[in-house]
């Protein structure tokens, strides 16, 4: 398992490196959003005729391109059009967007409970996914308006963003340490909840992103991304500790506080103070992915070779000591 969220997670982020630089670069923003979104949209049906692990990892890697190619130009576009209120404006996006998780978890929850488990029916789950894909390729493509144009005689200078590094490398590592959202699901389960009410868990872990994502981005506007920022790595640690005591459903309350808080407190620091931003904002999910995928084999390793609490507490004490060296800068 471990393997093949490393895999799935990896490529989601890779790319955005390139494509957030070709976007400062050459001044290409909607292009590739919209790129993007087709990509996602054509490939996550074809997991309908997916017959082995391999496959299922393939064409996963091949969606999260899609991702690749328009998440950073996807940030730089809002940034354009955020005036000055890139929190509230990140929020609104992010409760929007899962929003959309939401209601896909509910109809899954909704399935299962009423026609039982089976493998037709995950297959045919899939295969509807390309209704929703393409409408979300049609709206952007038609009605959403593209970035405004600057000159391409702006520099490109990356040593203008260095100060933004220590703050990306402390996210970094919580992501390493921080159980993703699958190894939540699969601790659950071996906590003894049912299959059939795991989507469940899904829908909480969404709408407490949901409900919390524009209230969060409002007081990113008002108190500063950083104290947000703050506030979200504490999450953090709160729902990695739910987990070690086996308070299941409060860990994926604060780990969709700690996911929307961060993230979004990130996506508006980086608005605010990034000369490249398209750059920058591949640098985040580039690093996210490279410390994302190490994250999961090593806890994929820990969890197979020992168990499943010796997990939880390796990740933890890690965060924990991020937390602290993170702390120690602050005082400086």
């Amino acid at each position: 398992m471990g393997y093949v969220v490393a895999i799935a997670t990896f490529i989601s982020y890779a790319f955005r490196v390139l494509f957030g630089y070709l976007s400062d670069r050459y001044q290409v923003v909607k292009p590739f959003v919209v790129t993007g979104y087709f990509i996602s949209a054509v490939t996550k049906p074809l997991l309908y005729m997916s017959g082995s692990w391999q496959s299922v990892a393939t064409l996963r890697g091949i969606e999260r391109v899609g991702k690749a190619v328009r998440s950073a130009t996807k940030d730089s576009l809002i940034s354009a059009y955020s005036a000055g209120k890139s929190g509230k404006t990140f929020g609104f996006h992010k409760t929007m967007d899962i929003a959309g998780e939401l209601t896909g978890s509910l109809i899954v929850f909704t399935l299962l409970f009423y026609l039982g488990e089976s493998e037709i029916l995950f297959r045919n789950i899939f295969a509807f996914t390309l209704i929703p894909g393409l409408i979300a390729v049609v709206i952007v493509l038609f009605f959403v308006k593209d970035a405004p144009y600057k000159s391409k005689a702006k520099t490109f200078d990356l040593k203008k963003d260095y100060s933004l590094l220590p703050l990306l490398f402390v996210y970094f590592g919580f992501v390493f340490f921080m159980f993703n959202d699958s190894f939540f699901l699969i601790k659950a389960k071996e906590a003894g909840i049912a299959t059939t009410y795991i989507p469940m868990l899904v829908v909480l872990l969404n709408l407490t992103q949901t409900l919390l994502s524009y209230f969060i981005g409002v007081k990113i506007d008002a108190i500063g991304a950083k104290k947000i920022f703050t506030l979200s790595l504490l999450f953090g640690l709160f729902a990695t500790v739910s987990l070690y005591v086996n308070f299941i459903v409060i860990g994926f309350i604060f780990l969709g506080v700690f996911i929307v808080g961060s993230l979004n407190a990130l996506r508006a620091y980086i608005s605010e103070y990034a000369h490249n931003k398209g750059t920058v904002y591949g640098i985040l999910y580039g690093g996210v992915a490279l410390f994302g995928a190490l994250g999961a084999l090593v806890t994929g390793v820990i969890w197979k070779h020992y168990d499943a609490q010796s997990a939880v507490l390796f990740s933890l004490l890690g965060m924990g000591v991020v937390f602290v060296g993170y702390l120690f800068e602050l005082s400086e």
